[in-house]
């Protein structure tokens, strides 16, 4: 177990004959890729919002717009500070024409509940908006790979038609489960066809063992954070590590969803001029030219035979984890003017771990780059 937040969550499990955490992280990222594979995600942050003006709202606290988002879809948006640096990420579903359900990291849930209240009582009280946290309230559960569409469908039998033409990528509905409320959503973190299914609390165990039972059945398995981090690196999804209130959306190639038609919480301030600077440090996919060397997170990204200086500093390694689907150690991080340089040859240099690894910087993409895995 891991802690997350304020909530522990379990990094891998381990099946039998297997003694070491990577073993079984390699295993479970495997499984999803080629079968199916279930993972909690109720300590995601989940706030519940209501109110005539819940899209004007909306529209003002994330760089992107959410008053045209159809009920029934789901969207992928970016808060920002006052100062224009990013807050926090995460998706907003629209469940009725005044009623949204958002989520938001585990470790920043309350740091996003803080922010919404202080907009909606000191700046924009005249909205009429309400939100409260809903986190505790419903369990939620992903369910990723090729055949988690089967996995869904057997749970909810003929209660719900969710092929691919009815019930397409981002899309989200509110079903009973017998007597039992839940809200399906189709939301990929691995890159994989997926989905996530929330349901009251009370019986989230249940749900989650008919998942896995479900899953099990067809090869699949259940998986942890580690894997869960492992495929999110590979589709090049920025999260903590990266959002660690030192960057834009711009560094991390999410500019291109700011709105240039309306305001927003940061918008003036993230216009200043160090922040909008060519040689920033963004966001790129590093591999090591030798796929057998190990990198390590926290390594600082320094020109090839440059001596390892302050002045000679160009970035460091946010995130690092094995890809089997890549067959060697692959990672993120934050060079600068990094989208301008793919395909140079680096070093990250990590002198507390005695490592000094010659890198190439690549598409932070390593999976699927046309994204059709997500919309199988």
């Amino acid at each position: 177990m891991v802690d997350a937040g304020q909530w522990l969550r379990p990094q891998w499990f381990s099946a039998s004959g297997e003694n070491d955490w990577l073993t079984s992280v390699i295993r479970e990222v495997k499984t999803v890729r080629a079968a199916v594979g279930v993972c909690d995600v109720s300590t995601l942050g989940k706030i519940d919002i209501k109110g005539k003006d819940a899209a004007t709202f909306l529209d003002r606290i994330y760089i992107n717009r959410f008053s045209t988002l159809p009920v029934g879809k789901a969207r992928y948006g970016v808060m920002l500070r006052e100062d224009g640096f990013v807050l926090d990420d995460g998706t907003a579903a629209r469940l009725g024409e005044h009623h949204y359900v958002i989520s938001t990291t585990t470790a920043n849930a309350g740091k996003v509940m803080q922010h919404l209240e202080f907009f909606h009582q000191v700046v924009w009280p005249e909205l009429d908006v309400a939100m409260v946290s809903v986190t505790e309230q419903w369990s939620q559960y992903a369910v990723a790979g090729p055949l988690s569409r089967d996995v869904i469908q057997a749970i909810y039998g003929t209660a719900a038609d969710i092929s691919n033409s009815t019930f397409p990528y981002l899309a989200c509905r509110e079903i009973t489960l017998g007597e039992i409320p839940t809200r399906l959503f189709r939301l990929s973190f691995s890159g994989e066809l997926a989905y996530e299914i929330a349901i009251p609390a009370q019986y989230g165990e249940s749900l989650l063992d008919e998942l896995v039972r479900e899953a099990v059945a067809r090869g699949g398995c259940a998986y942890g954070t580690e894997a869960l981090g492992a495929m999110r690196v590979e589709k090049g999804h920025v999260a903590g590590n990266e959002l660690n209130g030192q960057t834009l959306a711009s560094d991390l190639g999410l500019g291109r969803l700011a709105s240039r038609e309306k305001e927003y919480v940061g918008r003036v301030m993230a216009r200043r001029p160090a922040l909008t600077a060519s040689d920033r440090p963004a966001l790129v996919g590093i591999q090591p030219v030798d796929p057998k060397q190990r990198l390590r997170a926290g390594a600082h990204v320094l020109p090839l035979g440059a001596a390892p200086t302050a002045d000679n500093d160009e970035g460091y390694v946010t995130s690092v984890v094995y890809s089997p689907t890549v067959g060697s150690w692959i990672g993120l991080a934050l060079v600068k003017g990094g989208a301008a340089r793919l395909g140079a040859r680096m070093r990250a240099y990590d002198p507390v771990r005695s490592g000094d690894v010659e890198i190439e910087l690549v598409s932070p993409v390593f999976v699927d780059p046309k994204g059709e895995r997500v919309h199988a």
